[in-house]
């Protein structure tokens, strides 16, 4: 592999042949997690707009979001083909009546290859697997699944409204459905060392599924991470020390998942810490000097 990581560019290329980007949609979906079904606070770090864009909130449908997208993106990257990425909240977490409609008309725009599904484990049922089957016998189709870690004690404690084992349930009944599976997880937790972060890489490495994003924990603001940092009672991870993480989950993973991300995009009006999280492509570029001097690659201690 070009990288010591096997990067979300070379694996759309090898499929594709051309360049592929994501691009973001949100559909005006909510979270469980915060409309009172699990719970009303949301995870302690999650901003209020969940990720979003805000896109749907200011009238914006799927196709335009996606045309928007297409311009800007072909534009930059000379992208030839894309996917829609239902990224904001649970992406799931509907009829799904409204899930195929949303789908349909996502995969009704010109040279959208495929879909990218953001959601919880516990957001996910027969009637919703088997409708994103139906879309993975033609289209290349990705289910997001939210875990963060691998640790019950750290889930309670970020309150995220389901244990391990709801992840672990959810990825074996979306196995053998042609759906590829990505999990979420979040280094500098609170409460976490790096045994837990390690614990988490290895969980996942033994599930067979397709690709990881990891992320780093910002602190936003009007948060309970918030008011934990400005209280003294979490530190956040340094940049080097981030960089370090990453380098030990990667190594503990099988080299043929994908690595959809390495770090994560706070925005900057509303970041409270840590700065260098700002500093994308410093980050990136920190973890790949870090793999070079330690003369490492993504599996090289997978089992």
């Amino acid at each position: 592999m070009k990288n010591r990581y096997y990067d979300l560019n070379t694996y759309y290329r090898n499929i594709f042949g051309c360049r592929v980007q994501k691009i973001t949609v949100d559909a005006g979906f909510t979270c469980p997690n915060r409309d009172g079904a699990v719970s009303t606070g949301g995870c302690i770090y999650c901003n209020s707009r969940g990720s979003g864009t805000g896109a749907h909130a200011e009238g914006l449908s799927v196709s335009q979001q996606l045309t928007a997208g297409k311009a800007a993106l072909s534009r930059r990257y000379k992208a030839e083909k894309f996917i829609a990425y239902f990224q904001s909240y649970s992406n799931t977490y509907g009829p799904v009546e409204k899930l195929k409609q949303l789908y349909d008309e996502a995969l009704s725009v010109a040279n959208v290859a495929g879909l990218s599904i953001g959601t919880r484990p516990d957001c996910v049922n027969e009637p919703v697997l088997a409708l994103l089957e139906s879309y993975a016998k033609e289209s290349l189709v990705w289910i997001e699944y939210g875990l963060q870690s691998a640790s019950d004690e750290t889930l309670l404690l970020i309150n995220r409204g389901h244990d391990y084992k709801c992840f672990k349930d959810s990825v074996e009944s979306t196995k053998g459905r042609g759906i590829k599976i990505c999990a979420h997880v979040i280094l500098g937790l609170p409460g976490e060392e790096k045994k837990h972060v390690l614990e988490t890489a290895e969980a996942i490495a033994g599930l067979g599924i397709d690709g990881v994003k990891i992320h780093l924990l910002y602190v936003v603001k009007g948060t309970k991470m918030e008011s934990l940092y400005l209280s003294g009672k979490y530190r956040c991870l340094e940049q080097d020390e981030y960089a370090e993480l990453v380098c030990d989950f990667l190594e503990i993973l099988p080299e043929d998942m994908v690595i959809q991300r390495l770090t994560g995009d706070p925005h900057r009006d509303e970041l409270v810490a840590p700065v260098w999280s700002l500093e994308k492509a410093k980050t990136i570029a920190l973890i790949k000097n870090t793999l070079e001097k330690r003369d490492s690659r993504q599996g090289k201690f997978a089992s």
